[in-house]
């Protein structure tokens, strides 16, 4: 189970949990993240390939949100290690593009990367306002985040960077249709950061893929609707592959 943006491993616990009545869980801290020290840069690459020597069997990846993204990079890089995989809130281009009006805008982006570096935890704690916003219970989901966030300490500098990087630079589109795993994409209803418009267009694109929308949900739908999320999971991971 691969986080978002400036989280951790930890903000799966409760869903996590619950999975692990059935199967063999990992929450991974990214790199710089958690417990997990910083590599030399964060990008797609350096990341999928820190995460590859990991684990020596094939598995199943989930991916949220910027995790999405990493996974999959990683499906695309490695496709012999990883088996099957779940996108959570994830699209394949992050910010808004002239053929592509399913992102954020630049500009926002682009002021995330500038008030970073003034003041990071400020920084962060709004990016949170963004994944909760909209969704039911948001003040809730919101408290629930920001109890989360520095619970396993504050993430590196440079790793937050590359972060926001990839979410800036990288745009997935053209090779979605290389990644050949059976998929499971999951939307938030109402979520502003990766509208489910960005998650429909994921399940049309990939080669075995179907998307499943949430309702009520926003940006984080394992913390809002974890039950249902769940479900969706447990059905999705007990289904023969062909």
């Amino acid at each position: 189970m691969l986080h978002g943006w400036g989280m951790h491993g930890g903000i799966w616990s409760d869903t996590a949990a619950q999975l692990a009545q059935h199967f063999q869980v990992h929450c991974v801290d990214l790199p710089g993240h958690g417990a997990s020290a910083p590599i030399a840069a964060f990008t797609l690459d350096s990341v999928a390939e820190h995460l590859a020597a990991q684990f020596d069997q094939p598995i199943t990846v989930c991916g949220w949100s910027l995790g999405g993204q990493i996974a999959m990079h990683w499906a695309m890089r490695e496709p012999e290690k990883l088996k099957r995989l779940v996108l959570v809130s994830s699209t394949p281009c992050f910010v808004e593009r002239n053929d592509w009006p399913f992102g954020i805008p630049q500009d926002t982006l682009f002021l995330f990367a500038a008030d970073l570096e003034k003041n990071h935890t400020a920084t962060l704690r709004r990016f949170l306002g963004l994944q909760a916003r909209g969704s039911e219970r948001e003040r809730e989901l919101l408290a629930n985040l920001r109890e989360s966030l520095f619970s396993r300490g504050e993430p590196d500098l440079d790793a937050l960077r590359g972060g926001l990087e990839i979410l800036r630079d990288s745009d997935q589109r053209n090779v979605l249709l290389k990644i050949k795993q059976t998929t499971l994409v999951i939307a938030g209803e109402r979520d502003k950061l990766s509208p489910p418009e960005a998650s429909h267009f994921l399940a049309q694109m990939l080669p075995n893929a179907r998307v499943v929308e949430i309702e009520g949900a926003a940006h984080a739908p394992f913390m809002s609707h974890r039950e249902e999320f769940v479900v969706h999971v447990m059905e999705f991971l007990n289904e023969k592959q062909a």
